[in-house]
This record gives structure tokens, sequence and C-alpha cells, in this order.
């Protein structure tokens, strides 16, 4: 099987399935598209397939022309249908693994995706976990359902392995083609198939590990590195506020070594699919083990309050002010989770909003990239003449998003009083009226 497999990669005669076409799914279905792999997505949302198969791109990171062309060559089509799961020899799961309402991990869409692919699976076909979730699922939950559903052997009769998404939306350096890949397989033979398949499309290098358990907690690792470094500076810039320091110039300071630092920035929470869900995926499997990540659970905590301190200290600006909460009219710049792009997915800005709501102020926001978003169920809709007299208007303005596209320069000229919590009018040389988180 493998020397089978390894030379229909080589010949390009590999089908691709990629299941999930969201913001990990439809960027590597493109690629090995690109790569000469005839590929078909899987989705469950019949608007995404209308889409994908019309040409439409609704990725950011997408080239509107590459998903056209792919289409108009039959390279790339998409389809609600599982049973062309039998047609691919190479499958790549890439869907959501949100947490749900207790925070615990959610991977229904993880569980009914695999036992989709099961019904379908045949011999000699690769499979690949894609999806961030909690080291272990690759073995304990996704062997289990393929074996149990198609009546193969793994190993024996298919191949699988994890290699974590590494996607980061809006980067204008590092896309999926040139993001270097880590796999970790079932058995070498696995990986190495795995490995060869993904090199035959990306330009990233392909970093080979012992297992998809080692493969699952290196993600993992990634983005707890970050989320434990973000609640660190998050906690520092509150005692600096306390003490009167600038916590931006604090951190400006120390990049400036050359080794052994790396700079971290505070903000109103943190947001997007993986950073603010993935140490939730780490502590709730240690506890399988009797083992309490306390570092990880801290910095958690820590980010975790970082809203309701964004409008603590938003009151405390107004009160300068001789102005309450209650009643103000706030604006607020800014709810995608990331400087420019329109994805929103656990942006600080809505839990911001949200809290307040909750004191009686009256908000609207204005974001160039999200015109409206949907949280709890209920859709927000931002002001569509944002101008002057709308910055005149506010009693407070506040920046919960970096956007490159604003014209910060007037907004300080025409806003009464304005709270950045990001730092992005670092270089407005007028600051009588900004006060940075």
């Amino acid at each position: 099987m493998k020397e089978k497999l390894l030379n229909k990669i080589r010949s390009k005669e590999i089908t691709v399935g990629v299941v999930g076409l969201g913001y990990v799914g439809l960027p590597l279905a493109v690629e090995k598209a690109k790569a000469g792999f005839k590929t078909i997505g899987f989705d469950v949302q019949d608007q995404k397939v209308e889409m994908v198969n019309a040409g439409k791109n609704y990725i950011g990171d997408v080239v509107d022309s590459d998903l056209e062309k792919l289409v108009e060559e039959g390279m790339l089509q998409a389809t609600t249908d599982f049973s062309f799961v039998k047609n691919v020899d190479f499958i790549a799961i890439c869907v959501p693994t949100p947490l749900d309402s207790h925070q615990q991990p959610d991977i229904s869409y993880v569980r009914s995706s695999t036992e989709a692919v099961s019904k379908y699976l045949k011999k000699e076909t690769m499979v690949v976990l894609e999806s961030t979730t909690y080291p272990g699922t690759t073995e304990e939950l996704i062997k289990p359902i393929l074996e149990e559903g198609s009546g193969l052997k793994c190993g024996e009769d298919f191949y699988l392995g994890f290699s974590p998404e590494r996607v980061d939306p809006g980067n204008l350096i590092y896309k999926t083609k040139n993001t270097p890949k880590v796999v970790g397989g079932i058995g070498k033979d696995a990986t190495e198939v795995i490995a060869e398949m993904y090199r035959a499309v990306l330009e990233g290098d392909v970093y080979e590990v012992s297992s998809p358990a080692v493969a699952e907690m290196e993600k993992i690792l990634e983005n707890t590195y970050r989320n434990i470094n973000i609640g660190l500076v998050n906690e520092l810039a509150k005692l600096c506020n306390k003490m009167g320091i600038s916590i931006w110039e604090v951190v400006d300071a120390a990049k400036t070594k050359p080794y052994g630092f790396q700079p971290f920035y505070p903000g109103p929470g943190l947001g997007g699919h993986c950073i603010p869900l993935d140490p939730y995926y780490l502590s709730w499997k240690a506890r399988e083990y009797g083992f309490h990540t306390s570092m990880i659970e801290s910095s958690m905590m820590i980010n975790d309050t970082m809203p309701a301190y964004t409008v603590e200290r938003a009151g405390e600006v107004l009160n300068r002010f001789e102005k309450s909460l209650k009643g103000a009219n706030i604006l607020v710049l800014g709810v995608a989770y990331k400087q420019d792009i329109d994805d929103y997915r656990e942006s600080p800005a809505l839990r911001v909003i949200e809290e307040l709501e909750k004191t009686g102020a009256n908000i609207s926001f204005y974001d160039p990239w999200v015109p409206e978003y949907k949280y709890h169920g209920t859709i927000h809709k931002g002001i569509t003449n944002y101008g002057q007299e709308v910055i005149e208007n506010a009693d407070l303005v506040m920046i919960t998003c970096a956007h490159s596209n604003m014209d910060y320069d007037f907004v300080q000229k025409h806003a009464k009083v304005i709270f950045d919590t990001k730092n992005v009018m670092k270089n407005v040389k007028n600051r009588a009226n900004i006060e940075v988180l």
C-alpha cells in the first residue's frame, strides 16, 4: 500500500477530499487543486457548496481568480454528498472544534464528519485530521470510528494521521502554501506517505513526528505559548496602569533586546479560532490524568477578565469628563478579532460591547470589514453613515481593533475622548484626548 500510494502521489493520480470548506479547508482545497490533484470539497452547508461550484470566493486568504479558474477547469468541485468519499484517495478533515456552553471541548463536528467519511471509506486511502483538538483525538476517537464504520483496519487497509492547521487570516507573508507543516501518523508508513502528500503541494517544510499525539500536542503548545505570554502582558498592563507607567513603552523598550525576548501586547481580550480555545482543550484533557495546568489556567483567567477590565477603564475615562457609562453614547471602532480581516470569531470586541450594554450605555459600532455580526443568536448591524457627525456625537470613541484602513488622525480631530485599547493611534501627534489601555 505504501509504495502504491507514493507512486500515485508522484504521478498526481491522487484525488483529494477536503471536509469542511471554511478558513482552513477552502485554502487547503485550492492549494491541492493548484498542485494538480483533482479535489472534492465536502461541506454540510449548501450555501458554501453552491458558492464554490459557482467559482465565488468567500475566504480572504483565497485568490478569487484561482478559485474561479480551478472550478472552470474541473480541478475543484464541492458537494454535500459524502458518498463521493469513495472516489478519493486522500481526505483532510478541517471542521471547527469550538467550546460548548460549559467551556468544554465540542468535538461533535469532528465526530459527525468522521462518521460520514467512515461509511464510504475505501482501501488504500489516507485520512488526516487537521482540526485543532486535544492530544489523543486521532487515535482514541477517529481511528475507532473509521474502523467500525468502514470495516477496514488502520495501518493495513488505510493510513491515518494528524497534521494541525496553521492558518493566520490576513497574514500577508505566510499562507497555506508556504507555512511549514507538521505530520504525525499512526505508524511510520502512514507518516511517510501523508508527509509526502503535503510535500507534493506545499512549499513550506514538512516536519515528521512520531505519532498523532505529538502533532496534536505541538499545536496546543503553539497557541498556549501565545495565550500565556499575552496573559502575562495583560496582567502587567493592569499593574502599569496603577503605577502610571505605559505598558506599550515598556514592551517597545524590552524588544530592543536582540535575544531572549519576543514582544507580546495587551488588548481587550483574545479572539480568533485558536488562541482563546486551545488551552481549554489541553486543561480538559489534563484532568483525565489528575493533572492541573495551573500556569495555563491562570493565563486563561487573566485574559478572560480583559473585556470587563476594558469596560472598567472606559468608565474611569468618562468619569474624568464628569460622565457616567450609563446613558453615554459610545462608538466602538472595530469588531473583527484582528486587524484587516472580516473574521469576528471569539472577538473580544463582542464581549466588550456586551459588557458596555449591561451598564446602560448606548452602543454603536463601525468596522470597515464587518458591517454586521451575529452574537448569541442576534444580528448586530453597524452604522452605515460613519463620518464626522457620528464621531462628534459620541461621548467616548473606543478602538477595539487596529484596522489599518482607518483615518485615525480624523478620529482624533473630531472625538471628544478616545480609549485606544490597541495603541493603534501611537503615531497620532495630538494626544490630548487619547488614552491607551
